[in-house]
């Protein structure tokens, strides 16, 4: 059963960085595409990155506002998926959340694409 668990939340100052993990403590996750939202109090959930995972070439892709600045990444199937987020603003402050589709295709930005949440992880930037 594939069970997401993030972790690597914070408060950090404006300018800083945290990275972002997420594992898969069931072990069941192996082919698909794994991907970070966001959510703000009182905005709808919005995709942040996504990553294919034992693809033949792995493909990342990012939301306008994040490019350049968070790099999501994984080194094989048996690690967790990361965000690095460099850069940060007070405006990216919400719960990020790691989920993941055993499906691969072009909707990887619908969070209604994903079958896996994680409960969530609370990152705060102060200005």
């Amino acid at each position: 059963q594939v069970q997401l668990v993030e972790s690597g939340g914070g408060l950090v100052q404006a300018g800083g960085s945290l990275r972002l993990s997420c594992v898969d403590s069931g072990g069941a996750f192996y082919n698909g595409v794994m991907a970070w939202f966001r959510q703000a109090p009182g905005k709808e959930r919005e995709f942040v990155a996504a990553i294919t995972i034992s693809w033949p070439a792995t493909f990342t892709y990012y939301a306008d506002f994040v490019k350049g600045r968070f790099t999501i990444s994984r080194d094989n199937a048996k690690n967790p998926v990361y965000l690095q987020m460099n850069s940060l603003k007070p405006e990216d402050t919400a719960v990020y959340y790691c989920a993941a589709t055993t499906r691969y295709g072009p909707r990887y930005s619908t969070p209604q694409t994903y079958d896996y949440w994680g409960q969530g992880t609370q990152v705060t930037v102060s200005s």
